[in-house]
């Protein structure tokens, strides 16, 4: 690890420890170094995606809402199992 002394601006560094829920200021600078490095990395994964040919041909038969499993009476039966657990 390397230690340095830096100048930070104060209020920029308590907007930024409230965001990220840190609470110190070497928290909290590592977090953000952390999340700009991570930003790079995903950055470099999206480019690489863009470069992948998809053939999405079919695919409004493939993929259908809910993976095609009709959940409407989920909440009604949860409701009427409630109702029943209740009435024991």
């Amino acid at each position: 690890m390397t230690r340095f002394s830096v100048e930070v601006d104060d209020e920029t560094l308590a907007d930024a420890q409230r965001e990220l829920g840190t609470r110190s200021k070497v928290a909290t600078v590592n977090e953000a170094l952390r999340l700009a490095a991570d930003r790079a990395k995903v950055r470099e994964a999206i480019a690489a995606l863009d470069s992948v040919e998809l053939d999405l041909s079919g695919s409004e038969r493939s993929f259908r809402l809910n993976g095609g499993r009709d959940l409407g009476g989920l909440a009604e039966r949860a409701r009427q199992e409630a109702a029943n657990d209740g009435a024991s």
